[in-house]
């Protein structure tokens, strides 16, 4: 049996990616087989930007973040399987996930990005549930 939490607890795991992440947080989105957590990425297909406020305080056991600035102007073309998220200093890690169009961790209308056109996510939301 796995553990559960009280939704404080998981509301205070979720508050501290908000507090990880900090002001204008970049979500890059790769293709290629995802490494190890906060290994070396693979190809960059596209970088959006988060809000100055990533989020607002989680609820219930949920985060869901600000809005998320498109990339303009995808930077290669492929097929996007996984993602990250790092600090806007470009390189201290936050966290990785898989995308997918359904049941990923960041799901994208579609996978296939192509480069120079753009690319955005309409939500984002992180889950801390209990079995």
């Amino acid at each position: 049996m796995a553990l559960a939490y009280d939704t404080s607890i998981r509301n205070a795991m979720l508050d501290a990616i908000t507090t990880r992440a900090g002001a204008s947080a970049l979500l890059r989105i790769y293709s290629g087989t995802r490494p190890a957590t906060g290994g070396t990425a693979t190809t960059k297909l596209a970088e959006l930007t988060c809000n100055a406020t990533f989020a607002p305080g989680s609820s219930g056991g949920v985060l869901t973040l600000n809005a998320i600035t498109q990339d303009s102007s995808a930077d290669a073309t492929g097929t996007a399987t996984w993602f990250r998220i790092v600090k806007s200093d470009g390189t201290t890690f936050v966290m990785d996930g898989d995308v997918g169009t359904s049941g990923s961790d960041l799901n994208l209308t579609t996978t296939s990005i192509v480069a120079g056109q753009p690319v955005s996510v309409s939500s984002f939301v992180v889950t801390e549930g209990n079995p």
